[in-house]
This record gives C-alpha cells, structure tokens and sequence, in this order.
C-alpha cells in the first residue's frame, strides 16, 4: 500500500526522529542528558491542578463538548488579552480555542490553500510551518532572518517574491532565535500583509518567557483585517502536554477556520477548557517567579556556551538561548553529534530550522540547574580530553 502524495518530501519530525536515539543510548546506560526539547520541566500553578481535579470528578463534565469551546474558557482568554496585550476581542466570535497552537497551524493551512499557493515561511524557523503548507497542498517559500538584519524580514527583498502568496507566517518573539519584535515592527508587518493582501499568520506562544513587555500584533490599528493569531499555554503556564491554544482574529476568519476544524474533532474536555481559564487569571506574580528560575538557568546556558566557544546575544527571549557555532565546526549538526557522543549531551542544531540556522545551536532552558551543572562538566572533560589527545598526537 503506497503513501498518499501529499507526504512526499514531509520527513518525521526531527525530534521524533532524535528522541528515539536518545532512548537507545539511555537503554545502553548513556544517561544522555537532554536540553534540546523546549518542552517545560516545572509543574503548572497549584490551583489549576486543583480546578482540573475538582472538575473531572464531577459527572456533568465528560460529555462532547462546543466546536467553538466553552464560554468560560473563551471569556477568560479575552479578559487575558484586554489585560496583558491591549487588545479587544469579542468572546463569543473572535476566539477559538485548540488542542494545541500546533494543530492551529494545520488548520489554517487547510481552511486557505489551494494546490500551488505560496505561502512566506520564516527561515530558520518553526518547521511545523512548512510541513504543514506542503500537507495543505501548497508551497512554502522561505524567507532569510539573519543576524544583520536583526531577525526581521527584508520587506524590500519580500515585494519580489509575492507572485500566488496567500499566506505568511510570523513568529515574534522569534523561535528558534529567541529575538524580540523591534519597535514598529508589527506594524510594517500588518502594513505589508495589507499591500500585498494576504493572510499573516502571527504564532505567540513565547511573549511571557523572559520577556517584560508581551505584545500581541492584534494591538495594530486594523490588524484583523489581515491577521490571525495563534498562542498557547505550554510555555507561558507550563502546560505543555494539556495541550491548550487558541485562534484570535476577525470573526469571519474564526467562523472560517471552525469550517474545517469541526470536521477534525469534537471538541476539548471541558475540564482542561475551565483548569485553562484558571490559568489565564493568574498575575504578574506567576510570570516573574517562573522567569527568576529561567533567569538562574540561562545564566549556566552562557557558562556552557562560553565552554564550547560559541557567541550568543544576551538579549533573547523565549524557552532557548540560540548560538552561532565555532568557525572550526562544519555546522551545528557536526558540534551537537560530538556533543552527544562525546559528552552524552544533547543540543539542537540549528539547521532544523532552515537553511539560515546552519551555523547554529539551540539550547533549551528546560532543566534543572544541576543538569546544565552536569553538562557542563562533561563537556568540560570532553575538551580537556579531546585537548590532551591533540597535544599528545602533536607530541607524537
């Protein structure tokens, strides 16, 4: 039985892929110690996990629920985004809550392209953003973020290569970079999307991680005319496996979008939608205890950086330090591989982000301190052995 044609040239996801080897090598008594998934390592607040309990005990709560998820939920996340991001939005038709910004993702590629249409991708970027457009049937078109131009887009470069653009896809701030929105940048992005009428595709999960100012590109004047927002609970409440987002814009884009998801679930358990909305109430307090810890842990990411001789900037946001590689290394897969191998330490490299991530690595914050403790002393005992080698082979 063959494949269907639209997964021609979609591999496995590459942590899929890497998380089974890193299973291998710990069966082999490896103990490899892993900082490359961006996934939360600390629990959600206390009174969401009771809101959970106390919910999914009761008899009322397991039946199928809204398309459209429930009213609490979809108060709460308008009251969060009045509250934190300036932004109004109607909660009975400008909000639709997902199981997961991921499949968001999906969903919007299904509910807009047609075969052929071309959607602006950012490179590197999230690679869920062309797999998902490839699925749809349409063609990603990447564009470059790179260091000189502070990770934002060329708009001139970009006005050429507009011909069957339907789409573009926005991450800010960036994954897997970690650089914030410069001031007036959403706006030149709303502005682009409005001259060259297409849909952009805001992606927001990272706003609340080491970040003191959270922006959302709805707070631009006229945005809903051309802008969909997704975002998530996974990072900003350690909610990660709940599997709990949400869609933001217009009302005729929701009503779109709900078109196609409709037909792909039935909607999310209700005592998640409520534990979500408990989330969303909570204050400042949450966000500056949960970035001191990510503070305490960057600060070791630095020191490991330093060790491997990479360069990094100090201001990022978001769940990873991103990091060019050494000149000496090929690109970032050849450093995380010797990494692995050499010190039982996983690092992402760059690469699986695009073509422009190649000369980099990924870190996540994922962890406790005394794992990157850990790590970086058997990196440091890597390099000591790989130097008393060379010194002994030059010896030699």
């Amino acid at each position: 039985m063959d494949t269907a044609k639209r997964l021609d040239g979609i591999g496995e996801y590459y942590f899929s892929q890497k998380l089974r080897e890193i299973e291998t090598l710990n069966n082999a008594g490896k103990k490899i110690i892993n900082l490359g998934i961006g996934s939360p390592d600390l629990a959600p607040h206390p009174e969401v996990i009771r809101v959970l309990q106390d919910e999914a005990s009761k008899p009322t709560t397991h039946a199928y629920q809204s398309y459209k998820g429930s009213p609490v939920l979809r108060g709460a996340v308008s009251d969060w985004y009045r509250r934190w991001y300036s932004v109004s939005l109607d909660p009975a038709t400008e909000i639709l809550p997902l199981l997961g910004s991921k499949e968001g993702i999906m969903h919007i590629c299904m509910t807009y392209l047609n075969p052929g249409d071309r959607v602006l991708v950012p490179d590197p970027g999230y690679p869920t953003y062309t797999s998902a457009v490839k699925l749809a049937g349409g063609k990603p078109v990447p564009y470059k973020l790179t260091e000189k131009n502070n990770y934002e887009p060329a708009f001139t470069k970009l006005d050429k290569k507009m011909k069957k653009v339907k789409l573009m896809f926005v991450n800010y701030p960036q994954m897997p970079t970690g650089k914030l929105p410069s001031d007036g940048l959403f706006v030149k992005l709303v502005a682009f999307a409005k001259k060259h009428n297409i849909l952009l595709v805001h992606d927001n999960p990272y706003s609340f991680i080491l970040n003191e100012q959270p922006k959302s590109m709805l707070s631009v004047d006229g945005a809903k005319d051309h802008v969909l927002e997704l975002n998530s609970l996974s990072k900003s409440h350690n909610m990660a496996g709940w599997r709990i987002g949400m869609l933001c814009g217009a009302a005729n884009r929701i009503n779109e979008v709900i078109r196609f998801k409709s037909n792909m679930d039935s909607g999310m358990f209700l005592p998640l939608q409520l534990a979500a909305a408990k989330a969303l109430q909570l204050g400042r307090e949450w966000h500056d205890e949960l970035n001191a810890i990510y503070r305490g842990r960057r600060e070791k990411v630095y020191e490991l950086l330093d060790l491997l001789g990479c360069r990094y900037s100090a201001d990022q946001a978001g769940l990873f330090v991103w990091a060019a590689i050494p000149p000496e290394y090929k690109d970032g897969y050849v450093l995380s591989d010797e990494v692995l191998y050499k010190a039982g330490v996983f690092l992402t490299p760059g690469g699986i982000f695009g073509d422009a991530g190649k000369k980099y690595i990924r870190v996540s914050l994922c962890a406790p301190v005394q794992r990157f403790e850990e790590a970086i002393s058997r990196i440091g005992s890597m390099l000591a052995s790989s130097t008393a080698l060379s010194l002994q082979t030059t010896t030699l």
